[in-house]
């Protein structure tokens, strides 16, 4: 059963970079059924995909944030990483980590980022 877990820094000020990691057990992040993904459900909007890793280590973003944001993983770790620079109040949310496997997706339990001064 594969199993994630987000970690990172519940309050960030406006236009630092957000960075959280996802934990991974259950599975390699290098194993080629799984592609890897950040998505986020701003207060009362649904759930938006930021972007994701293959086992290949290919990245994919979404177009609206492409700019401000870089995925990566520590394979020693079996960790995946998400950078989101010039952050604003409007990138306060929850924060998954999510794989993908054929049909099936597993979720971490998500983390709440806070961007205020």
């Amino acid at each position: 059963q594969v199993q994630l877990q987000e970690s990172g820094p519940g309050l960030v000020k406006p236009s630092q970079t957000l960075s959280l990691t996802c934990t991974v057990s259950g599975a390699s992040i290098t194993d080629n059924d799984y592609y890897w993904n950040w998505i986020r459900q701003p207060p009362g909007k649904g759930l938006e995909w930021m972007g994701g890793i293959s086992a290949s280590a290919t990245t994919y973003y979404s177009p609206s944030g492409k700019s401000r944001t870089s995925v990566s993983r520590d394979t020693s770790k079996n960790q995946i990483t998400l950078q989101l620079s010039s952050v604003t109040p409007e990138d306060t949310a929850v924060y998954y980590c999510n794989a993908n496997r054929f049909w099936k997706n597993y979720w971490g339990q998500g983390t709440q980022v806070t961007v205020s001064s």
